[in-house]
Formats: C-alpha cells, sequence, structure tokens
C-alpha cells in the first residue's frame, strides 16, 4: 500500500443518517483520531445527490459530482454511504484505481460483488473494509477474518436485522400487531419509509452470504441464500411461540457441513434459554461456532446511525493506520469454491399447528402422515376448541423436503381445517464438529 507521510485526505459519498454522523466525528474528534491514527484526517469532499448546505461543513467541501471526487488522485480513503449497487459499484472502483482505500457500509454490494471487488483492490495494492455493513456497531468481520483465522468455523447463527428484531420483540412484549409494531420502529429511526428489504428477509441474506463468505473462504452466491420474511407473522404466532416456551425471531444460519456449505434466513422459534433469545430490542446477536474456541456470542447495537458509524470509524482508523505505516492491505481471497446444499437436505426440528375436527381417530392419522414420511415426532399437544381442536407438534430433526412432504399430505387429510403452519425451531446446540 502507497504510504502516506502527510494528512490522510478522506471522501464521502452520501450524507444520510450515517454520513452525517460520520462526517460530524471526522471533523469534531480530528486530534483523537489524529492520536489513534499517527497522522491528521481531513475532509476532502462530500457528495451529495443535490447541493445543499450541510450542518457544520464548508460549503467548499460539497459536492453533486461523486465521480469527479473519486477520481481526483489526491484522496486516501473513500467512505461509500449511498448503498445500492449503482453508482454505487462504480464509483467504488473508480476510487481504488485512483489509488484510494475503501470503506463501506454497503452490504448489498459486498453479498454480490464482494469477492470481484476484493480482486480489483488486491491488484490495486488498497483495502476495501466494510465492517458496517453486517452488524452495525457489533464487530464480527474482524474477529473472522483475524481472530479466529487459524480456526476451523463449523456454523455462524445470528440476528443481522436491527428493524426485524426490533418488530418481533415489540410484538412479544407489549402485543399488537407486525404493522404497528413497523410504524413504531419507523418513527424511533429504526425502520426505513420503505422496509420492503428488512421485512422480506433481503437484508439480512445479504449479511449472511457476506458471513458465509468469510466463515468458510468460498463463495456464496446471493441468490444461494433461501430467504424467508416475518410478513405473515400475526399475534397468534407470537402467542402460540409464548406458549411452548420460545420467542420468534428472524434468524440467518449458514454452516458448513462434510457435504457443503449452506445458508438460509427465516422466521425461527427459539427457546427462552438460548442466548439468541435475548436479543432485544434493535440490537444484534451473532453465535459463532468453531472447532477449538467453541462458542462465541457478538452482541450490540445493530440500526441507527450512531451505531453504524461507530463500525465505519473502525475501519476508517485501521485503514488509516497502515497507510501511514504503509502496510500492505489484508489478503482476501476465496481458497476453495464448496458445494452449496440445498434447503431440502438442510435438517432442523420444525413447529407444526393445525386445526382439525375434534373427533375420535384424528391424532393417529396426522401422527401416521409423519411417520410415513420418516419424521419423527417429539412432542405432540391437543387443545380442544368446541367442534375442532388445535394440534401443535414438534419434529426431531427432519430434512425440509421430507417437512414439506408432510405438510403437503395434511392439508389433503378430510380432518384439516383452515391453514398449516410450520416453523423451524433452533435446536439445542451442539459442539462443533470437524
Amino acid at each position: 500500500m502507497k504510504r502516506t507521510t502527510g494528512p490522510l485526505r478522506v471522501a464521502l459519498l452520501g450524507h444520510g443518517t450515517v454520513g452525517a454522523e460520520t462526517a460530524r466525528a471526522v471533523t469534531g474528534r480530528a486530534a483523537e483520531l489524529a492520536d489513534r491514527i499517527g497522522a491528521p484526517v481531513e475532509l476532502a469532499g462530500i457528495a451529495v445527490r443535490r447541493a445543499r448546505q450541510l450542518p457544520g461543513i464548508d460549503d467548499s467541501l460539497i459536492t453533486t459530482d461523486a465521480q469527479a471526487l473519486v477520481s481526483r488522485g489526491d484522496i486516501d480513503v473513500v467512505i461509500e454511504l449511498i448503498g445500492g449497487i449503482e453508482p454505487a459499484r462504480s464509483l467504488v472502483v473508480t476510487a481504488m484505481e485512483a489509488g484510494a482505500c475503501v470503506v463501506t457500509a454497503n452490504k448489498a454490494l459486498i453479498a454480490r460483488d464482494g469477492a470481484d471487488l476484493h480482486r480489483i483492490a488486491h491488484k490495486q495494492g488498497v483495502a476495501l473494509a466494510y465492517e458496517a455493513a453486517v452488524a452495525g456497531a457489533v464487530p464480527v468481520l474482524r474477529p473472522l477474518r483475524q481472530s479466529l483465522a487459524g480456526d476451523r468455523l463449523q456454523r455462524v447463527t445470528g440476528i443481522v436485522n436491527g428493524t426485524t428484531n426490533f418488530v418481533l420483540d415489540r410484538m412479544t412484549r407489549s402485543g399488537g400487531t407486525l404493522q404497528g409494531a413497523l410504524q413504531e420502529a419507523q418513527r424511533l429511526g429504526y425502520a426505513e419509509a420503505d422496509p420492503t428489504a428488512d421485512v422480506s428477509g433481503a437484508d439480512a441474506a445479504a449479511k449472511m452470504a457476506i458471513l458465509a463468505r468469510l466463515a468458510f473462504d468460498t463463495e456464496l452466491p446471493l441468490g444461494d441464500v433461501h430467504t424467508e420474511g416475518i410478513a405473515h407473522l400475526g399475534p397468534g404466532d407470537i402467542a402460540h411461540a409464548r406458549a411452548n416456551g420460545c420467542v420468534i425471531k428472524l434468524v440467518g444460519i449458514c454452516d458448513r457441513t462434510p457435504d457443503g456449505v449452506n445458508a438460509r434466513v427465516h422466521p425461527t422459534l427459539i427457546p427462552l434459554e438460548h442466548p439468541l433469545a435475548g436479543v432485544r430490542g434493535a440490537d444484534n446477536g451473532i453465535l459463532v461456532e468453531a472447532r477449538a474456541a467453541g462458542e462465541l456470542m457478538f452482541h450490540g447495537a445493530g440500526a441507527g446511525g450512531l451505531a453504524t458509524s461507530s463500525a465505519v470509524l473502525g475501519d476508517l482508523v485501521a485503514v488509516c493506520r497502515d497507510r501511514v505505516a504503509g502496510a500492505g492491505p489484508e489478503r482476501h481471497s476465496v481458497s476453495r469454491v464448496l458445494p452449496v446444499r440445498p434447503l431440502a437436505l438442510v435438517a432442523a426440528r420444525h413447529h407444526v399447528s393445525m386445526f382439525v375436527t375434534d373427533e375420535p381417530g384424528v391424532l393417529s392419522r396426522v401422527s401416521a402422515v409423519f411417520a410415513e414420511e420418516g419424521v419423527s415426532l417429539e412432542t405432540v399437544r391437543q387443545e380442544g376448541l368446541g367442534s375442532a381442536a388445535q394440534l401443535a407438534l414438534v419434529t426431531h430433526l427432519a430434512t425440509d423436503a421430507a417437512v414439506t412432504e408432510v405438510m403437503n399430505r395434511l392439508r389433503e387429510l378430510p380432518c384439516t381445517r383452515g391453514t398449516i403452519r410450520s416453523i423451524r425451531l433452533l435446536g439445542t446446540r451442539q459442539k462443533a464438529t470437524s
């Protein structure tokens, strides 16, 4: 990496919630940052979509020409906070080709093009850092890349979307509908005006693709992350979870087996004694399982401008320190391409709830369907409701394909009434193996 001897010049792309907090820190904590880095840091320009005055920012630093800003050649670090794929990707590539390191919080870009961007960064001898792209203020990427680099990671299980965690937590603690909790999240700044990416699970899926790539040192296309959202969940699902000693969370899981890797995002029942059950509000929580280190829990603020800017500034300090020292960028290469295991072959415990006619022999007919598809039942509970009854069944480990076939057959039974619901259940934690 090119060694910088004078002040480090930083260009900021975007001045939204996170961008404003980042700019405020760079300008307001200049002396503190200089002490930590070993050289002064100065804001060289801020690119915005439309020209306007920014509080505390000299007007001469504001530009609407982001391409010209990143092409200047005298910029040491470009911080990309505009989000999306384009023009973010083109600007990041231009910045690296001009000799600048890049810090970004853009999970969509890194999930889709991270491997290519790392190759470009390596070729240009610059750093690409994106701690803020996954879990807000929670530092998890650097431990995966550095502290656990000599271990064998087996599984990463995480609550990585603060918006959906706030919504489901509020529904659990205060009751009410998903829409009501989502509106509250928007009022508090935990959800965007358009929360589709959060509610659909797309945001969490992008983050799990990044985590899987780093944890297992392999390519994992974003399209290979199975994704389910929370839009269909209601107060009844929350109450049912509570009755079973669980909470519902939107959980991302990526794991490694002898047959390959798998990544998925979906609503999950979590027993109250599990550490992820205690991740409240807009927090994120990530449980990493490694062969030697065992289980490591990372937990903290996962949404909001302050939390995300904390991770951005951490990357900025690390990149600038290397720039001052003339140290080469951290090596990041994919050593193998592991096969992706389809969700149909992934085993999990499932909680199935259904309404049936309250008559003799119904339970045996339902149980027979599970047995004929090779799905073993762990518990069965029946509650009478007049002429109908509700069955709650928990399976032992069973593949998604087998449970899907069970669900299809249960819908065809004459005794079935209404919708049959199935939600995966996070099992008892197991020691990671090779």
